[in-house]
């Protein structure tokens, strides 16, 4: 049986992109050469539409009256802003059944599928693409980036998103409106219910255990 490995959790609130993204950096180097523990963001960003190279090399851009910002991450457009919870693995996925990034990206829809499941949600995987779904709708992406099996980035989750402009964004070739987030959805969630429910439920998807998190 595999022990769990302890992760640090931070809360850091509303963190613009590009200050996020430098920090994630910084923090994978200093992952990758043990001088932190497994470390997990949780946070959320001013409104702006991330364009990972899939999207580059298909052409594809957010439409006009969205701020954007190119990423490394997998995948193609995704829509941050407000209603949206951000997390951030700063992990080293080297247990045994994480051996490929396909593996690693299942291990974290599992994890946010118990979480909803424990607050009364069903979400499920589809075939159109990764990440959760509910009611055949869209409600969390997942991208990372890795450097020496050490990850960035990571996925999110939205829960009562502005109207329309989640919906708006046409990311990874699926039709607009296909993501949405859980309010639309009939969900009433809280960010402290949610962000609850992915820490009780990360030790039994993830055989890792959260720390205290500190501010």
């Amino acid at each position: 049986m595999v022990q769990p490995r302890y992760v640090e959790v931070s809360h850091l609130g509303t963190i613009p992109y590009l200050e996020a993204m430098e920090l994630m950096k910084a923090l994978q180097s200093k992952r990758i050469n043990d001088e932190i523990p497994d470390t997990l963001l949780i946070l959320d960003h001013p409104e702006i539409v991330t364009v990972g190279p899939r999207a580059r090399n298909d052409g594809i851009a957010p439409p006009e009256g969205y701020a954007s910002q190119a990423v490394d991450r997998g995948g193609g457009l995704t829509w941050h802003g407000p209603g949206q919870i951000v997390a951030y693995p700063i992990f080293k996925w080297d247990f045994n059944d994480e051996k490929s990034v396909a593996l690693v990206i299942e291990k974290i829809e599992a994890w946010v599928i118990r979480a909803l499941e424990k607050i009364g949600i069903h979400g499920t995987r589809d075939q159109r693409m990764q990440g959760v779904w509910v009611d055949g709708r869209k409600i969390c992406s997942i991208g990372l980036s890795f450097l020496r099996w050490t990850s960035r980035h990571g996925f999110t989750v939205n829960l009562n998103t502005p109207e329309g402009r989640v919906e708006g964004i046409a990311g990874c070739g699926l039709e607009q409106a296909t993501t949405t987030s859980l309010s639309v959805l009939g969900h009433d969630v809280s960010n402290d219910a949610m962000v609850s429910s992915l820490l009780t439920t990360m030790e039994d998807s993830l055989q890792r255990s959260p720390v205290e998190p500190h501010l």
